[in-house]
């Protein structure tokens, strides 16, 4: 009677292998802005796009925090040793980290970063195999060498992530978290880093002509993996000098995430690069002596190269 009584076994398993998948999804979903790293690494074509934009940046970025930490660590770090004790230090690090990250997006990141970014994600699709998914959007040169030198100006609106006040807001509101000990500082990053993950599509989304309502779907159906994406990505922004380095690597990173999501939805298992002459029969060469001088210049007036 017993044995009859007992649950079947597939029955127990069930949670058991929802769990796990739950938790292997985040897992493979937070390793992308690490898998972005390595990415941009191998690709020397890549370089030029940090040299001639972000290294400045990265320049303005380390006198940020550097005036920072000269004058606002200490006196945080004073106060918050009053209820944390020997942890102070890690939690008044965040907190100037998280200044810092503020004063640097409202500043700098969404008016001169946000190009590159396209250029990053654009690129890594065109070495993923999906040219077609961005030749409608962005004039291409299949004769060029590398990805990067394919890119011509966009010919829609290019945005990597829109400019969200409500990011910055959220980056304010939160930052007194840090005065929580033990979980103030990891809450912070989640949540951050939860609103940071769901722009991380946000040009996967532009290039397949989604409506803001599509896009809603498709962020509720992936918004652990957004989670998991953006918390890693909230890390490594918070790193001083390479968090614009890292912005970079993190796109490369959304862009191979995008791309096998892509190929799976295609019903092809991995995505396959294209060469020259394969790039050259799909995408008819443009030049620009082909349009008209007297036309208004797209949206999107950055040079990749």
């Amino acid at each position: 009677m017993e044995s009859q009584n007992r649950p079947p076994r597939a029955i127990i398993m069930r949670p058991l292998k929802r769990f796990a998948s739950y938790i292997w999804r985040g897992l493979v979903a937070a390793s992308y802005p690490l898998q972005g790293i390595y990415y941009f690494l191998r690709h020397p074509a890549y370089y030029p796009l940090f040299l001639s934009r972000l290294l400045p940046l990265s320049i303005i970025s380390f006198l940020v925090y550097t005036i920072l930490f000269a004058f606002a660590f200490l006196p945080q770090y004073a106060f918050l040793a009053i209820f944390h004790g020997w942890s102070a230090w890690i939690n008044a690090v965040v907190l100037v980290l998280g200044e810092g990250l503020v004063i640097i997006q409202g500043l700098f990141e969404g008016f001169f970063v946000d190009e590159c970014r396209v250029d990053v994600f654009d690129a890594t699709l065109l070495d993923q195999g999906l040219e077609s998914l961005v030749a409608p959007h962005r004039l291409l040169f299949p004769d060029a060498p590398n990805s990067v030198k394919k890119l011509g100006k966009p010919t829609s609106s290019a945005v990597y992530q829109p400019w969200s006040l409500i990011q910055i807001v959220e980056l304010i509101a939160f930052l007194p978290l840090n005065l929580i000990p033990k979980v103030g500082t990891p809450a912070f990053i989640i949540i951050t880093g939860a609103r940071l993950g769901t722009f991380a599509h946000y040009r996967w989304f532009e290039l397949r002509g989604l409506t803001k309502k599509e896009q809603k779907q498709e962020i509720r159906s992936r918004r652990w993996e957004y989670t998991c994406f953006g918390t890693i990505a909230m890390i490594l922004q918070l790193i001083p000098i390479l968090s614009f380095f890292f912005l970079l690597t993190s796109a490369a990173g959304a862009a191979l995430w995008a791309a096998k999501l892509e190929q799976q939805a295609r019903g092809q298992p991995t995505p396959a690069p294209t060469t020259a002459s394969a790039s050259a029969s799909a995408v008819p060469l443009r030049d620009s002596q082909e349009y008209d001088p007297d036309e208004p210049p797209p949206p999107y007036v950055d040079n990749p190269v």
